[in-house]
């Protein structure tokens, strides 16, 4: 008789030992078939295919819609993880127009002597656009408004985050001869240190990937020469994969068995933010590749209430210092715990920029630096205002 009894998830932290190579590989070998998802037009490589144009007209109907929304949640959470969206932003949606705006914006920037950090590549190596989501619609109102208008951006949002989803971009233009990332996963666990998100247990890693969506819009056609992005469908499904990304052994896999891409302007990809993933190299000596790469956040995480933790942590910086100098350091850190803003996100990334590493200093890191280093009630006020105006808009 077969039991009924479901194996119960883990819920401890999850280490290098959990980390089997052979275990991924089998996982990462399945074949998607496309008969399982009756609205795709195709499999390439791999990965699901979608008519833009096709899927819009089809979830005008309230019930199609739900059924299409099922398959795209499924195929990213059970099947290869990531979807490709055929020419879903055209000239109804300014893509012309838009490319042309962000074009301006970088000449803007580099006529300021800006040189924007990265998450992945060396400050100046490609162009970037932090923010480009206000920028668009500050400079181009209209643009914006027909670009974001886009159904397939709705769909596929609404699909995996349901709705009151929030959404933020940034234009990445990787330059000829730019070189290719790292295999990783993305934001949240993805953007932290190997050490940092282990201290997050099993659950946490599960939860991860159903809090944001990955997605980029080619402004420009990609042959495979101009390095686009490098994936590994099924790889989402890989409990310990934000411990695994970094090892060497998944690296060498990846490198072995990725498969990319080419696609054509308007052409939007999503994907899982799980799924093991890497900017390719531009090997071509003539092609700007431009993408906006959107994020698209739940709305669930957040705090019901609004407090005012600069105005907290001045107010009990005295306290905390006095406290560490009598050696009551576990009790500091759980105090700057509770009352220090301890996430580094949403920042301004123009002004909070990700040079020396994923992310900046938090409130809560600066409160303990302060206090380890016994800098001044002025000294601690200055540093906390500094930085909480790099995270303004």
């Amino acid at each position: 008789m077969t039991s009924n009894i479901q194996q119960t998830p883990r819920a401890d932290r999850l280490r290098e030992i959990d980390c089997d190579i052979d275990e991924f590989a089998a996982l990462v070998s399945q074949e998607t078939v496309l008969a399982d998802y009756p609205y795709a037009t195709d499999v390439v490589q791999n990965v699901l295919m979608y008519d833009g144009a096709a899927l819009t007209q089809n979830a005008a109907d309230p019930v199609v819609r739900a059924d299409i929304q099922d398959e795209l949640a499924d195929a990213l959470l059970n099947g290869p993880g990531i979807v490709v969206f055929k020419k879903s932003f055209t000239a109804e949606h300014a893509i012309a127009e838009t490319t042309a705006t962000f074009k301006d914006i970088i000449a803007q920037q580099r006529d300021g002597g800006v040189s924007n950090g990265d998450h992945f590549a060396k400050p100046g190596a490609n162009d970037r656009i932090w923010c480009a989501l206000q920028k668009l619609a500050v400079a181009e109102p209209e643009q914006f408004a027909r670009y974001y208008a886009n159904d397939i951006l709705a769909l596929i949002s609404e699909a995996w985050l349901g709705p009151m989803y929030q959404v933020t971009s940034s234009i990445n233009v990787v330059n000829p001869g730019g070189a290719a990332q790292n295999p990783h996963r993305d934001y949240h666990l993805g953007f932290m240190s190997t050490d940092t998100a282990a201290k997050f247990r099993a659950h946490i890693h599960r939860l991860s990937p159903a809090l944001t969506l990955q997605g980029a819009v080619a402004h420009c056609d990609m042959p495979v020469e101009s390095g686009p992005t490098m994936y590994l469908p099924y790889s989402q499904k890989f409990e310990a994969g934000y411990i695994a990304f970094n090892l060497p052994e998944f690296r060498e896999y990846f490198v072995d068995n990725y498969i990319q891409l080419p696609l054509e302007e308007g052409d939007a990809v999503f994907f899982n933010p799980a799924l093991f993933h890497a900017a390719g190299h531009n090997t071509s000596t003539d092609i700007y590749r431009m993408a906006n790469l959107l994020q698209v956040s739940s709305p669930f995480g957040r705090a019901m209430d609004s407090v005012d933790r600069l105005a907290i942590g001045s107010s009990l910086y005295s306290t905390l210092l006095d406290w560490a100098r009598s050696g009551r350091g576990r009790e500091v850190d759980n105090v700057v715990a509770a009352s220090a803003e301890g996430y580094a996100f949403p920042s301004n990334l123009d002004l909070d920029q990700p040079i020396t590493g994923l992310a900046g200093e938090t409130h809560a890191e600066l409160l303990k630096r302060a206090v380890d280093t016994g800098m001044t009630q002025q000294e601690f006020d200055d540093a906390a205002d500094a930085l909480y105006t790099r995270h303004q808009a």
